[in-house]
C-alpha cells in the first residue's frame, strides 16, 4: 500500500513537471522585436533627401494637377522613416527632420506660385510685380527709381518660377517703365538717371541669360 502510494505520488510530481516545462522554456526564452536593419534605414533616408532634393531644384514649378502625386509620394516615402524615427542616429535625425521641413517649405512656395499663375488682368499682373497699384503713365519722376527697383526685386525673388508668360507680363511692365521714365528723366538728378540705367541693364541681362537656358534645353 505504501508502495503504491510512493509510486503515486513520483508520478503526479513527474506529471506537473512535465507540464511546467514549456511555460517555463516560454518564460525563459528571450523576446524577439522586430527591427529595422540600421543599414536598410539610412540608405532609405538617403533615398529620401535625393527625391526632395530633385523636387526643390527642378527648373520650373510644380503645377496644380503634380502636386497630389507629390504630396502622396512625400507621405509614401516618409511614413517608413516616421515609423522608425527612434532608430536613426541622432545625426539621421536632424537629416530627416531638415528634409521633411524643406520639402513643406517647397511645396508652400508651388501654392503661392500657383495662384499668381492664375488668369488676371494687365493691372493686377502690374500690381503683383510692383506691389502696388499705380498709373505707370501718371507716375511722378521721383517715384520712378523705387518702381523699377520694386519689379526688379521681384524679378530676383521669384524669376527661378517664371512661365514664358511672366517674363512677357514682367518685359511689358519695364516697357511701360521705360516709356514714362523718357517723358519725366531730366527731372532727375544724375545719380538717380544712372541708377535706374543699372536696373534697366540687369533686367535685360537676367531675361537674356534665361533664354539661352531655355536654348541650351530645348
Amino acid at each position: 500500500m505504501l508502495k503504491a502510494t510512493a509510486s503515486a505520488t513520483m508520478l503526479l510530481a513527474a506529471g506537473l513537471l512535465l507540464a511546467a516545462t514549456p511555460a517555463t522554456r516560454a518564460q525563459s526564452a528571450p523576446q524577439k522585436t522586430t527591427t529595422v536593419p540600421a543599414g536598410n534605414l539610412e540608405r532609405t533616408l538617403s533615398e529620401f533627401g535625393t527625391w526632395v532634393g530633385a523636387q526643390v531644384d527642378r527648373a520650373g514649378a510644380a503645377t496644380r494637377r503634380e502636386m497630389p502625386k507629390l504630396t502622396a509620394e512625400f507621405d509614401r516615402r516618409s511614413r517608413r522613416l516616421d515609423r522608425a524615427a527612434d532608430s536613426l542616429s541622432a545625426e539621421g535625425q536632424r537629416e530627416y527632420t531638415a528634409q521633411k521641413v524643406r520639402y513643406q517649405q517647397w511645396a508652400t512656395r508651388q501654392d503661392s506660385l500657383d495662384a499668381r499663375q492664375q488668369p488676371s488682368t494687365p493691372a493686377q499682373a502690374q500690381a503683383r510685380l510692383l506691389k502696388e497699384n499705380v498709373n505707370i503713365g501718371r507716375a511722378r519722376a521721383t517715384e520712378l527709381p523705387d518702381l523699377y527697383l520694386r519689379l526688379i526685386e521681384t524679378m530676383r525673388a521669384e524669376k527661378k518660377g517664371w512661365s514664358q508668360t511672366d517674363w512677357s507680363t514682367a518685359s511689358e511692365v519695364l516697357g511701360r517703365l521705360n516709356d514714362r521714365y523718357e517723358q519725366v528723366r531730366t527731372q532727375l538728378p544724375l545719380e538717380e538717371r544712372l541708377r535706374i540705367r543699372t536696373l534697366q541693364g540687369e533686367f535685360r541681362t537676367l531675361e537674356k541669360a534665361r533664354g539661352v537656358k531655355d536654348s541650351m534645353r530645348d
